[in-house]
């Protein structure tokens, strides 16, 4: 039987280098409409989906609203490795595509009530390489799928002002397929710097051994939220939301299999970490009853990724304790959208993001090699009384990043990242009661 497993603690330390979403692991990409304005949209009319980026505004829904949407992310980039000053390896990602869910309802009880609920992805890693790639000592497969289901009451206290406040169940789903490279003597055992025991590993001359290692879990956590907005006047108003950090511990399921030596062998990991917290505040303006542009900045506190340890037991316990120090600062994400309708059923939406880079040299991986981002979206919507149809698309510019090895297990001494991008595609549909 499976044991439970906090997945992102073990997707941490292996998932391979394309995000899903923004920065970090971070998705925003919540609807078709939200995608198009690039993750701006926190004031939208009539929309459940302001469950996900700002319950605030659900009381901004009239009557019933159902929402389904569905986000397609394709992430490509390559990637170079070194040891010394001696490149060793080009290669590029295998494209692994992956689906981003949204499903929200948003209830009016009265004038002054709303209460919500919205299943969506808030964290995400897909990705995979060659077997034999020099990448595969880090990652040859990892699949992160993080689902969030919220649920909001928000209330109008005045004319101008709304508040929300929710709960939030955080399940983290993880795959993960990764190669220890070892001497041919498997019983040989050598200590890595806290003294810990740990299968030798050959980094200067091509391996006798490769094993491969898979992890499989995952595991549930319990987070909350909370959301103001303040209206000037019919053309202004502001917002904020704050969402709480999530800890998860885990303790999966791995094994491992060396077919040289024909053996296959069972056990644990055990780690602990924990999902940042953040703050969102958002800006809305109407030029007229045809415009608006909303400003949003996401503050995310990434320093909650010090570090990652992972203790391995049972038949895979030689592995030991890997310790892997991160140190990543904190960071904002910064977004304009803008949203003109055309006429009473039809609207354009365009945006714009900017995602600075939380990762330092001495703490970065082939989880997430990014740098800088920059999202591109474009977008369109019909709304009738009943209904709401909109698509989007958009291309996000991944940025690239220099890394220093794991000494311990990886096989290169330094990789840089380049030429990473990732295409997507959206789809929402409304129904209004």
């Amino acid at each position: 039987m499976k044991k439970q497993l906090l997945a992102l603690a073990v997707a941490a330390a292996f998932v391979a280098p394309q995000a899903v979403g923004a920065e970090g692991y971070a998705v925003y990409e919540w609807s078709a409409e939200g995608m198009g304005m690039a993750g701006a949209r926190m004031f939208a009319e009539d929309d459940a989906a302001n469950m996900a980026y700002n319950p605030a505004s659900i009381t901004k829904v009239k009557g019933k609203a159902a929402k389904i949407s569905a986000t397609y992310m394709s992430p490509h980039g390559k990637f170079d490795s070194f040891q010394g000053d001696k490149k060793v390896e080009t290669a590029s990602n295998r494209i692994h595509p992956a689906w981003a869910p949204g499903t929200y309802y948003v209830q009016q009880l009265n004038d002054k009530e709303w209460i919500g609920m919205g299943v969506y992805s808030r964290f995400g890693l897909i990705s995979q390489f060659e077997a034999n790639s020099i990448a595969g000592s880090n990652a040859v497969s990892s699949k992160m799928f993080g689902v969030s289901t919220g649920f909001n009451y928000a209330r109008k206290l005045t004319n101008k002002w709304s508040a929300s406040l929710g709960a939030e169940i955080n399940y983290v789903g993880l795959q993960l397929d990764k190669n220890l490279y070892m001497n041919r003597d498997i019983n040989q055992q050598t200590t890595i710097a806290d003294g810990t025991p740990t299968l030798p590993m050959d980094h200067t001359a091509k391996p006798a051994v490769r094993s491969a290692l898979h992890i499989e879990g995952d595991t549930y956590a319990l987070g909350w939220n909370a959301a103001a907005n303040y209206e000037f006047d019919d053309k202004n108003e502001i917002g904020i939301v704050y969402r709480s950090k999530v800890k998860h511990s885990m303790e999966a399921d791995a094994d491992m299999h060396t077919p040289m030596l024909g053996q296959h062998m069972y056990g644990s990991a055990y780690g602990v970490v924990t999902l940042p917290e953040s703050l969102s505040i958002g800006y809305n303006h109407k030029f007229n009853d045809k415009t608006r542009v909303e400003l949003n900045g996401i503050w995310t506190r990434w320093d909650r990724y010090e570090s990652l340890d992972i203790t391995f037991g049972g038949g895979v316990g030689m592995l030991g304790t890997v310790p892997s120090d991160k140190n990543w600062s904190n960071g904002w994400r910064y977004a304009i959208g803008v949203e003109h309708k055309l006429s009473d059923k039809y609207a354009l939406l365009a945006g714009y993001a900017f995602d600075e880079s939380s990762i330092p040299y001495d703490g970065g991986d082939f989880m997430i090699p990014t740098g800088t981002r920059k999202t591109y979206s474009l977008g369109t919507q019909y709304k009738d009384k009943d209904q709401t149809l909109a698509v989007s698309i958009g291309w996000m510019d991944v940025g690239s990043l220099d890394f220093v090895g794991n000494g311990t297990t990886d096989m290169f001494d330094r990789a840089h990242t380049r030429d990473s991008y990732t295409k997507m595609y959206s789809i929402s549909y409304q129904r209004n009661f």
